[in-house]
């Protein structure tokens, strides 16, 4: 179980083909080199550790680890930067919230290809997510993150730099962004399979229901949101036996995701308990009270990194949204309502209607009829968010963005 800290590869051969084709469709429109390298990106993203024409003409980038410390807080990131010629933009790229954290294979793997892209690629270490806690104080660190990238000409030239995040990090990369000192200074926030309102996706992991147009529907959930969600919970709990409980209903849970953890919580107090009856609740209309009675701390927690309930007026970032609709971690749903709720221009929406799971590629036969009737669109629409990003590399530009 993976909350996927990156795209993971595996249509290799079928993309192979569709970048072909878009190369013959594309190279006559405007911005023909944005348009060629934009295929080479997302046909790199998707061959993952395999070959591909982007590794065959870039060399390897530079990785190096740095510290660095903003405003007395001191902090450690890996450092990612192409090897033939000076970055022409910076993004931060935020972990996943996973054990590995900027170790992770998929993240590498995702800011080795955009620096190749002529990115320089800072991953901040994040040592609570090594251990699936999520916090306030984590939203400090992606904005200290920034504006230690941001500081260096050298590698945000002219200011030209945002941020990137996957899963629950999208949220964090958000509020970072709307921390007063930066705020003016992140130029985009690409997010892929974020959330919106953290009460709505907590009904969605929990319960495998998502509102769509009034009505409840359902897709199974992957469980990892609920592992994270118990991990996150703990540090604000009284009691020593409410945390250590949880911990090994967890851990048991991360070894085999069918090991029977009911027989451990006649052990939990009253807060351990809410904890648990709101994660193994399966009625979404019951979901609203189950989250009120979560201890007072953690609620607050909750609250902090929602973005539902803050005022999105003020992000100056362009978003460059991805969503995947069978998404069975976030619902497709959070991040339509994120595009929704920023003043209108200022968000791009690319919903993946088969493709995209979560933040994973899926795999189909290059000569079935739903890859060329199905994915092959859903390909387009992922080159257009990638082709959208890399014009944040281009002097000057302020691209006027409208939901697609």
């Amino acid at each position: 179980m993976q909350s996927g800290t990156a795209l993971a590869g595996g249509y290799g051969s079928s993309l192979r083909l569709w970048a072909a084709l878009c190369c013959l469709l594309l190279l006559g429109a405007c911005a023909p080199q944005r348009a060629y390298d934009a295929v080479l990106v997302l046909e790199d993203i998707a061959a993952a550790g395999q070959p591909s024409r982007l590794k065959a003409s870039t060399p390897p980038p530079r990785r190096v680890a740095v510290a660095y410390a903003v405003a007395g807080r001191s902090h450690r990131a890996d450092l990612y930067l192409p090897a033939d010629g000076p970055p022409r933009a910076g993004i931060v790229l935020v972990p996943g919230i996973v054990p590995l954290g900027n170790e992770d294979p998929r993240l590498v793997a995702l800011a080795t290809t955009l620096a190749r892209a002529r990115f320089a690629v800072l991953t901040p270490s994040m040592p609570s997510f090594r251990d699936l806690h999520v916090q306030p104080g984590n939203v400090r660190e992606v904005a200290d993150a920034f504006a230690y990238l941001a500081s260096r000409p050298e590698l945000a030239p002219d200011g030209r730099a945002g941020m990137g995040a996957m899963s629950y990090a999208v949220g964090l990369a958000v509020l970072g962004a709307l921390e007063p000192d930066i705020r003016d200074r992140v130029r985009f926030i690409l997010g892929i399979g974020g959330y919106y309102d953290l009460h709505s996706a907590i009904t969605y992991f929990t319960t495998g229901y998502q509102s769509v147009g009034g009505r409840w529907t359902y897709l199974k959930p992957d469980e990892y949101g609920t592992l994270v969600f118990a991990m996150s919970s703990i540090p604000h709990l009284h009691s020593t036996q409410d945390r250590a409980v949880l911990d090994r209903m967890v851990q048991l849970r991360l070894k085999n995701p069918q090991a029977d953890i009911a027989a451990l919580a006649p052990r939990l107090g009253p807060e351990g308990r809410a904890v648990y009856d709101l994660l193994t609740n399966r009625d979404p209309r019951r979901t609203p009270a189950l989250i009120a009675r979560l201890p007072p701390k953690f609620l607050a927690v909750i609250d902090a990194l929602s973005l539902h309930n803050k005022d999105l007026g003020r992000l100056r970032a362009r978003l460059l949204l991805v969503h995947g609709m069978d998404d069975n971690l976030i619902p497709y749903t959070e991040s339509i309502r994120l595009a929704q709720a920023v003043p209108r221009g200022q968000a791009r929406l690319y919903l993946i209607h088969h493709i995209l799971v979560h933040v994973e590629f899926k795999e189909q036969p290059l000569l079935s009829w739903r890859f060329w009737t199905e994915d092959l669109p859903d390909f387009w629409r992922m080159y257009q968010a990638v082709h959208a990003l890399l014009g944040e590399r281009e002097q000057g530009e302020r691209v006027l963005l409208g939901e697609n």
